[in-house]
């Protein structure tokens, strides 16, 4: 595996920071040895746009930029698709993984690029992942990433989220394995 590039949209309070670090460090425990994950944000608050960022390699990880292009885009809140384009800069054959009730054939990305969608807040309701009641979709959606890739297993996300998360871990592990289900990747 050479350097994998991923850049996560959401709103600010969804867990889009959260799920970088626990990604990068469940394919830390996978054997990567080159990971990092770090927020882009200034002033917002809750509910405006957020971008995390993830970079994952077998080798140590030099490179210390915002990802311009991304092998994979993470989309926690599709509603963020009508002001954003999301996909700019995507590699050719790279995965756009969604949040949402739709199917992947529902949307349009220039280029060869895959979709993936899941109803990661559907889930995160499911299981009472929620503050004040808004639903917190990073570890749901943690489970649609690892349906899309070969280089992360669904333990080693289970495992950094028990790391992480302690006594509040279980209802995120089934989270992670429910997405994982119900994740549908366009063919």
């Amino acid at each position: 595996m050479s350097l994998v590039e991923i850049r996560f949209h959401g709103k600010g309070g969804q867990g889009a920071v959260t799920a970088a670090q626990l990604l990068v460090s469940a394919a830390f425990k996978a054997g990567k040895k080159g990971v990092q994950a770090f927020p882009y944000f200034g002033a917002e608050r809750r509910g405006a746009p957020v971008k995390a960022f993830a970079r994952i390699a077998d080798e140590e990880v030099v490179i210390h930029s915002q990802i311009y292009n991304p092998d994979i885009v993470v989309v926690l809140d599709s509603g963020i698709m009508g002001y954003m384009d999301v996909a700019e800069g995507i590699k050719d054959g790279g995965i756009v993984i969604i949040n949402t009730t739709k199917r992947p054939s529902e949307f349009k990305f220039p280029g060869r690029v895959k979709v993936a969608t899941v109803d990661a807040t559907g889930i995160a309701m499911k299981h009472k992942i929620t503050i004040s009641g808004i639903p917190i979709v990073n570890t749901a959606i943690l489970g649609a990433i690892v349906r899309c890739v070969d280089w992360v297993k669904i333990g080693n996300v289970e495992d950094a989220i028990k790391e992480k998360m302690g006594d509040k871990a279980s209802g995120n592990v089934a989270a992670i394995q429910d997405a994982y289900t119900a994740t549908e990747v366009q063919t």
